[in-house]
């Protein structure tokens, strides 16, 4: 199996990618607000840091750095989980909801990843 497709098949990948789609789309509107744009610009970084820890961690070949990338991108998940709890002011409940669990299913992948990756073995 090619290296691409062993990432494709992580689930906290494909998650990752398919949150950003979503926080792209859900902060669209908000951007034409100028008070709103910072929060708009990081909501956007660090959904984007998510998948490119991932990345990033997967290219390094070993597990040790891996883990480490890892744990990265599961910090960026809970910025960006907490950040959709404060943008609840703009965005409707049902998104605030659905992006949050979005964002602990994340986490948890990323969770049991590390722990596996930092098993001695």
């Amino acid at each position: 199996m090619v290296a691409d497709e062993k990432l494709a098949k992580f689930g906290a990948h494909r998650k990752a990618l398919e949150l950003f789609d979503l926080v792209v789309a859900d902060v669209r509107p908000l951007a034409a607000h100028a008070p709103l744009a910072r929060l708009v610009s990081q909501q956007i970084a660090s959904a984007d840091s998510i998948a490119a820890n991932i990345e990033e961690g997967y290219g390094r070949g070993s597990a040790k750095d891996y883990s480490h990338f890892l744990i990265i991108a599961r910090g960026s998940a809970q910025e960006t989980l907490g950040r959709y709890r404060r943008l609840k002011h703009w965005l409707a409940p049902e998104v605030v909801t659905a992006r949050v669990a979005l964002c602990g299913e994340i986490i948890a992948i990323l969770t049991a990843s590390i722990t596996t990756l930092r098993r001695p073995r």
